[in-house]
């Protein structure tokens, strides 16, 4: 009896583990948007795990090109305020009225509790800021 309550812990403490770094690896983080001077734009952590920490963004207009340089107008900020560059853009060139792809960035370790992803576009005041909460 005590051998098979020892194992039935060993494999809880186990499921448990994988559960937590899985949640920690590449938390189920939600869409943000936003909308502001005729352009909408939205970014979907996808993986924030491995070698690079991957955000889907999306840009629409139907009033002027969009010809933001993605790699030098974006920024990660973790929540000790401090701001890493992207590694790459993967996806539309600039120009046109919809462009998508995928910025990637260095892994933050270790973990921030949060994180935000600034776009500065030429055109706006503000840059536009769309947070998560990892931990």
């Amino acid at each position: 009896m005590r051998t098979r309550l020892s194992t039935i812990l060993s494999v809880l403490i186990t499921a448990i583990g994988f559960a937590t770094s899985a949640a920690h690896a590449a938390p189920n983080l939600p869409t943000r948007s936003s909308a502001q001077a005729g352009v909408w734009v939205s970014a979907t952590p996808h993986e924030l795990a491995g070698a690079t920490w991957d955000f889907d963004i999306s840009l629409n207009t139907h009033s002027v090109p969009l010809q933001d340089d993605l790699e030098k107008s974006a920024a990660l900020v973790a929540d000790d305020g401090k701001t890493f560059a992207p590694l790459k853009w993967q996806g539309d060139p600039p120009g046109g009225h919809h462009r998508k792809g995928m910025l990637q960035f260095k892994p933050i370790t270790p973990l921030p509790a949060s994180i935000e992803l600034r776009i500065t576009r030429a055109s706006e005041a503000k840059p536009r800021v769309f947070q998560w909460t990892l931990k």
